[in-house]
């Protein structure tokens, strides 16, 4: 991309769109565009196509997503639906029908089956069914892969497809109502050990198990993909290790200082019973994370401690 290209880059508010627009201007890009969602609401497909009209962007990367952990994706599942579609169908025309030269559709692992072999490999996309607490939001996101694909065939839209495990880092929030499983045990037992509590309550067995990547390594892996792959495939963007969610609350309570119980609640749900990518054709191309899972876990606590070390407002009561 060159330095003075116009690149949009949606959901700039969020954890990944705002540390890719950070990355690209501290880079020397003159043209990063990473609206709010009053100035491009890619729900509304008026207000996109008048954005698209008015900046004419050159690359586009559509990161705007509805998310969350279980408890919203169980809680919501129309809206998870309902908004990530709309979201993926109007981004993705307004690409073709203006001109965009590259364009970037960050997806999921979620959307393959929840019983696939594993690791994950690109070709179990539609091999079963789906697991049933996140269904609307991995529902949306394969239309949306399979959208991309149908432009690029008919229509000749340049697009790449990653399909990330589960993010973490810099960016993140804590809200405990929404906020993906490793941040919310962050906040969990940091809360605990700040407020001097000796036992911490968490949903599930522990058993399932999850993989993890670093926001700095999927901005990394996204710059690499734009530049070096034109294949609209979903290619996974991973680390290719899993760890359970009982370990990972066990790593999280150590470095952070929590020495008291741990107590499973196992009528809540696990989710899918493992989730771990297959990162084969991504090495191929000479790509592989950088950040480990025990220095991102201490940056994303040290981060923490320090938004509430500047009495930031943190959504979600840090009782729970």
């Amino acid at each position: 991309m060159k330095r003075q290209a116009r690149i949009l880059v949606t959901g700039g508010t969020g954890m990944v769109g705002g540390r890719l627009a950070a990355r690209l201007r501290a880079e020397g890009y003159s043209a990063v565009l990473s609206p709010s969602r009053r100035e491009l609401d890619l729900a509304d497909p008026e207000s996109t196509r008048r954005y698209f009209r008015e900046q004419r962007p050159e690359y586009v990367f559509l990161l705007a997503a509805k998310v969350g952990g279980i408890a919203a994706n169980v809680a919501d599942p129309v809206g998870f639906l309902d908004e990530n579609l709309r979201i993926a169908v109007h981004g993705l025309a307004a690409c073709a029908e203006f001109g965009v030269g590259r364009t970037l559709l960050l997806g999921s692992s979620c959307i393959y089956p929840r019983d696939c072999p594993q690791p994950m490999v690109e070709a179990s996309l539609l091999g079963g069914p789906l697991e049933p607490t996140n269904e609307g939001y991995a529902l949306a996101k394969i239309t949306a892969l399979k959208l991309a694909e149908a432009y690029h065939r008919q229509r000749g839209l340049r697009v790449v497809c990653p399909m990330p495990c589960n993010i973490y880092g810099t960016g993140d929030h804590f809200d405990l109502e929404r906020s993906h499983v490793l941040s919310a045990l962050v906040r969990r037992f940091c809360d605990a050990v700040d407020m001097g509590r000796e036992r911490v309550e968490l949903w599930g067995t522990g058993t399932a198990r999850r993989e993890f990547i670093h926001v700095d390594d999927v901005v990394e892996g996204m710059l690499f993909l734009v530049e070096r792959l034109d294949d609209p495939r979903p290619i996974n963007l991973g680390t290719g290790l899993d760890v359970s969610i009982r370990e990972l609350a066990e790593l999280i309570a150590a470095e952070s200082g929590y020495r008291g119980a741990v107590a499973w609640d196992p009528s809540k749900p696990d989710g899918m019973p493992r989730k771990c990518l297959d990162c084969g054709r991504l090495r191929d191309l000479g790509f592989r994370a950088a950040i480990d899972l025990e220095t991102g876990v201490r940056r994303t606590i040290a981060e923490y401690r320090a938004l509430r070390a500047g009495h930031l407002s943190l959504p979600g009561s840090a009782a729970a």
